[in-house]
Parts: C-alpha cells; structure tokens; sequence
C-alpha cells in the first residue's frame, strides 16, 4: 500500500489537545510554508509517527511506512526541528571537479589551427599543435575539445548547435536498460502506436501490453498526437485499477507533452526503448504482430473508429481471458494472474470501451 495512503488513513485528528500536538502540526504547516518536496514531508511524517502513535519505537515505525531501519535512522540524526530542509536530499554533486587548465597563449594557438583545419577534429588538431608547437609539452586533446566549444568554431554551427540539444535532450530520457524488471504485474507496460491506410484514410492504433502477465489493451484513433495517447493512458490506467508503476515507450513525439503530463499526474515513471532498437520492447511488438494476424487480416479492418473499436473490445477480451499463451504455459493472461500474482480487479468487457 502506498506510503501516503497509510499516513492519510491514521486517524491524527483524534489525538488530545496538548502541546505535543500542536509542535508536531506546527512542523507540518511549516513544511507546507517551506515547499518541501514530497519526500521530505514524508520523511518529516515518519519522525512524527516515531514521536507520537509508536511512543519512540523505531522498528514499529519501519514496519508501518516499509522502510529499513538504517533509512530511517539515516533521516533521523540528520533530522533538525529547527530547520527542517534537513530531510531534503542533499546534492550529490562531487566537490572537487577538473577544471579547464589551458594558457591563454594555448587557447589562441588552437583557435588559430581550427579555424585552418575547421574540419578536423582534436586528436588531429593536437598532431598538429605538437608539430607546430614542440616545446609546449602541456597540451591535451581535452585541452582542444574545451577550447573549440568556447570558442564555438564548428564547420556548421548551426547543425552542431541542433546536434548538441538533441544529445542533451537524449540523456535526460531514461533508458529501459536502467530498470530492473521484475515479475510482477503492472511493473512494466510496454507501449506502442501502428499506423494503417485503409480506403485512402490514414488511421492509427495504439497498443499496451503487461510485460509480466501478458494482459494486452488497445484502441484505434483518428490522430497521432500526445493527446491521443494521454486519453490512451487514462483509460489504461483505469483499466488496470491504476495498478502500472512505469511505463515503456519509443522515442516518437505522440509519448511527448501531454502523455509526459500524464504519467506525472498518475504518478507513472516514463522509460524509453533505445533509438532503432525494437528488441527492448519485443513483446509489445509481439503482440502488434498477434493483433494484426488473428484480427485486422481477417476481415475487421474499417475506418469507422467506434465499429472497429467495438470489434476490437471483443477480440480483447478473448485474448485476455481465453487465448492460451505458449510464454505462460498455455494459459491465458488472466489465468496466469488469478494462479500467479493478485488478480487485476476491474477487467470486464465495459471497461475496454
């Protein structure tokens, strides 16, 4: 059960009016006044928990919010009432860096050779400063890469400027690579959109599907924007009890803005597949080939979204609860997590619509 569930559900309210009561509010009002993050607060509720329903208990404290003791006790010292950004997360940055170390004679040197070679790159600009410069025995290639970015003399600048963004914009993305699955239902969705043509008529059909159990989910649309795929989330979510904890996408603009918005709101961690990679999410694309084979080639195809729609919620439905599957021991998805793992409570043919 979720952290803050738990919290909301001890019945603070009925405490005695004492002093107590008033210094442990007292340190939430001014969280709220400092804007901790959530973290923190909860970290805050944890040491008022300790204070007042465990009567200073740590391991009664640990085992209502599922932390560890050394967590607990870690948050505890560095815990201080009177200045209580203490339990934010303090910044991990190292305190010594390497810093740029390069003349200013060096630096006009390298300018005056990149703008003669303006397409070479530093290893070969520093053959050339060494050649060139013999005596000047402190010189680097990384030298010459941060002297070149100051400077900024790039061959087109304006692509190298549109290049770098695109990296920058890259590392922020978290990759699949970084989690570690786990079986368990809803941990991980892998999602997906297919594009079809039909009768001059573009349509598009976006995909979900358990990695773990195999439950599959999937509606058509008449656009391909991040608000289709927001609605396409929303419905998921609720058709899974909000039981996802982290979301599978590719790198195309529909799992962007809105659908970023989204995953926020429900509190969803967003993964991407690696550029040109289809095997980091094989199974929904499995499961995109299933749907085309045993359903859009045999005859079901149609530009009408609410006819197609239907038909679909039905195929759905026979796939989740009667389709035996070969990676579950012939047993169909629902099956496999009524025997396995919690069943998933709200899967019912209204709930596809």
């Amino acid at each position: 059960m979720n952290q803050n569930n738990l919290w909301n559900k001890w019945p603070y309210f009925k405490f005695k009016e004492t002093k107590l009561k008033n210094k442990y509010q007292r340190w939430l009002e001014v969280a709220k006044i400092l804007k901790l993050s959530s973290k923190a607060i909860l970290r805050l509720k944890w040491i008022i928990y300790y204070y007042t329903k465990a009567n200073k208990n740590a391991s009664l404290t640990c085992r209502y919010f599922n932390v560890s003791r050394k967590t607990f006790y870690k948050w505890f010292n560095r815990f201080d009432e009177i200045n209580l950004l203490t339990l934010e997360n303090r910044s991990e940055a190292p305190l010594h860096v390497r810093q740029k170390e390069y003349t200013p004679l060096q630096y006009e040197r390298v300018v005056k050779l990149r703008r003669k070679y303006i397409r070479y790159g530093k290893f070969k600009l520093l053959y050339k400063y060494e050649k060139a410069y013999p005596l000047d025995k402190d010189i680097s290639s990384w030298k010459i890469q941060c002297i070149i970015q100051i400077a900024g003399i790039y061959y087109k600048p304006v692509k190298n400027t549109r290049i770098q963004a695109k990296r920058r914009k890259s590392q922020e993305r978290k990759r699949i690579t970084d989690l570690k699955k786990k079986p368990k239902n809803g941990f991980l969705i892998g999602l997906d959109s297919i594009v079809r043509y039909w009768n001059n008529r573009k349509v598009y059909i976006v995909t979900a599907i358990d990695i773990y159990a195999k439950i599959a989910y999937a509606r058509m649309y008449n656009s391909h924007s991040s608000a289709t795929t927001k609605d396409f989330l929303y419905r998921l979510n609720y058709l899974l009890d909000g039981n996802i904890q982290n979301i599978q996408t590719d790198n195309g603009s529909e799992f962007q803005k809105h659908f970023k918005i989204a995953c926020k709101d429900l509190n969803i961690q967003q993964y991407y597949s690696r550029v040109r990679t289809p095997k980091d999410n094989a199974i929904c694309e499995r499961f995109n080939r299933t749907l085309n084979e045993e359903f859009i080639q045999l005859g079901n195809m149609t530009t009408d979204i609410n006819l197609f729609n239907q038909r679909l919620t039905e195929w759905l439905i026979e796939y989740n609860f009667e389709r035996p599957h070969q990676s579950l021991d012939y047993l169909s998805p629902i099956e496999f997590s009524q025997k396995y793992s919690k069943v998933l409570p709200m899967w019912s043919s209204s709930t596809l619509y």
